[in-house]
């Protein structure tokens, strides 16, 4: 039975606005082959939900956490105990709000469990948790809610307002779970402040540590989705527009094998490998 005060966030998508990408900075901190070790449950007949990916839905890799999967999870488990493992740079920021509420709402017991990085969104979804662990060699970031919104100055700033509830809402939520004021965690937000696990555990974000052996480095494996994921982030780099990495990803999962011979690439040809596909949208 859970014992979390955590606060609801009670605000919806807002319209005009839009979820944008994880920042590319995060993605190159991120070790994506990152997971939880067998046999490693935190509480005995827990089951496990397992957030390792970024947050929300990506069409054109197939891959992406969602509050539609985490739902379905949620309904599919019977155990009075719930284990979540976090290993993400975030992502859509409406996606892990929705996240948050579902886990917040779940009247089981929920232990969240940051096997190496939970940035942003991922952040937010960890405080849901009646008890949060963190790995030593872990970190936990916090920032401002990001977004991209499109039309004149005034709908820029309309955009504006309509966000600053959601970084209000998220103070009081990093808040609560650290026992400060909300302009002690404001502060840490607007400073996008990073975490070890030690500061994590000293700032109150995480109760404790997760034992030495429950993570294990699975690697990258050798999977088109994870190519494709790699190809977006240098693309992103670049600052190639999301519309045209979308078009340019789908079309390279539609030819067998494409992601597959270029995921052995050591990383200078990886950056060669984005200077030839951005070539090919100029």
């Amino acid at each position: 039975m859970t014992l979390r005060s955590a606060p609801p966030i009670d605000l919806s998508r807002p319209p005009k606005v839009q979820a944008w990408d994880p920042d590319p900075a995060l993605l190159e901190k991120w070790t994506p082959g990152l997971r939880a070790g067998p046999g490693r449950e935190s509480v005995t007949g827990s089951r496990t939900i397992s957030i390792l990916d970024v947050i929300g839905a990506d069409g054109p890799t197939g891959e992406g956490v969602t509050a539609r999967r985490v739902a379905a999870a949620l309904r599919a488990i019977t155990a009075d105990n719930i284990t979540v493992d976090i290993n993400s740079p975030g992502g859509d920021f409406f996606e892990g709000v929705a996240i948050y509420n579902l886990l917040r709402a779940d009247p089981r017991r929920v232990t969240v469990r940051i096997l190496g990085l939970a940035a942003s969104a991922a952040s937010v979804i960890a405080m849901a948790g009646d008890e949060v662990r963190i790995a030593r060699s872990g970190f936990l970031m916090v920032h401002n809610a990001w977004a991209v919104s499109v039309g004149n100055r005034h709908d820029l700033a309309e955009a504006a307002r309509l966000m600053a509830p959601f970084d209000t809402a998220m103070a009081e939520v990093y808040a609560a779970k650290a026992d400060v004021d909300p302009e002690i965690a404001a502060e840490w937000m607007d400073s996008e402040r990073w975490f070890t696990g030690a500061e994590a555990v000293e700032a109150g974000l995480a109760d404790g540590f997760l034992a030495a052996d429950v993570t294990r480095d699975g690697g990258m494996q050798p999977e088109a989705p994870s190519a494709l994921r790699r190809i977006d982030t240098l693309l992103a780099r670049q600052n190639i527009p999301r519309s045209e990495r979308r078009a340019l990803l789908a079309e390279l999962r539609g030819t067998p094998g494409a992601a597959a011979h270029v995921m052995p690439r050591a990383d200078d040809d990886w950056a060669a490998l984005a200077r030839s596909l951005i070539q090919t949208l100029t």
